[in-house]
Formats: structure tokens, sequence, C-alpha cells
């Protein structure tokens, strides 16, 4: 009787992790996988004139470019704490991809552009800084903690993905992913 149910079990679980894939679009990363078989859907958001930013507008991912988006909140304490590795890539991988940090804050509701920009200039940041403050690109990539991090080839699919606080190194290995496509 329990190996019924322990093959029953097992198969239970064979067939949801089926259905995730499903539902997902395939096999995550860490089974060896790639992140999303399908390019992402374009998203443009408002840019943040901040330090190494610029006003405007830029979409996400870039269209014929690979895209390294970052995303982060003022109110979390690791994404302060990874601002220098990601200065760090930044510096290292240059203009061979969009790099980008995104924040899902309501700028310019509850939450003013200037304490972006004082966040911003606070921990380092000297790259492109937008608001995602309807978080429908967080949504499309599935973003759930903060820190978390996509790289994303020049035909939109997500290569690498990511959440928690990495080293420069991770992210270059990360970012290079996309680029190699």
């Amino acid at each position: 009787m329990r190996r019924r149910h322990l093959l029953a079990g097992l198969a239970s679980v064979g067939v949801l992790g089926g259905a995730g894939a499903v539902a997902t679009g395939g096999v995550p990363n860490a089974l060896g996988g790639e992140e999303a078989p399908e390019p992402i859907e374009p998203v443009t958001l408002d840019t943040v004139d901040a330090p190494g930013s610029r006003d405007g507008e830029v979409t996400i991912p870039a269209p014929d470019r690979p895209t390294f988006v970052d995303f982060f909140g003022t109110w979390c304490p690791p994404c302060a704490e990874q601002m220098p590795a990601l200065a760090a890539a930044h510096d290292r991988i240059g203009d061979e991809v969009l790099f980008v940090s995104v924040t899902t804050e309501p700028v310019g509701g509850a939450v003013s552009e200037e304490t972006i920009v004082d966040w911003w200039t606070k921990h380092g940041g000297d790259w492109l800084v937008a608001a995602d403050v309807t978080a429908a690109l967080a949504a499309r990539l599935n973003v759930g903690k903060y820190p978390s991090a996509r790289a994303i080839d020049a035909s939109g699919r997500v290569r690498w993905a990511t959440s928690g606080t990495h080293t420069a190194e991770e992210f270059v290995e990360g970012i290079r992913r996309a680029i190699d496509r």
C-alpha cells in the first residue's frame, strides 16, 4: 500500500512539474532549461533624470540589442548593498548591452522622482534608471523578489534570471549569456 502511495506521489510531482513547464513556457534555468523560449513583449517605461540616466522613455527589452535589467526598490537594503557590484558590472560590460535599473515604486505618486534620484545618487548609480509604475515589465519577467535581474538577448529572450544579491563577476557572467546568443 505504501509503495502505491509513493508511486502516486512521484507521478503527481511529474505531472505538476510538466504542467509548470507548459504554463511558464519552459524549463527553469536551474534545471538546464531557458527562462523563456518565446521573446518577451516589449514594455516602454518612463526614465528618471538621475546621474547616468536621462529624462524620457526606454523600451525593454531593447529592439535588436541585448538588455540587462536590474529590479530594485529604495526600501530594499539588499538592493542598496549590491549597487557597487552593479556599477562594476556596468563598467566592465560598457555599451555591449542596454543596462538599466528599474523600480516598480509609484514614482510621481506616493514616491517622488526626487526620492529615486536621491537614492540613486547616494548609492552610486550611473546608468539608465526607469520606473515601472504599473509593474507590467516586472510581471512579464516574473519578478517576485528584490533585487532581481534579467539578461535578455537581442531577440528578446531571457537568457539569465536571478534574484538576490550578486557579485560583479556573477552579473557579467549572466549578461554574457545574453550577449553570446
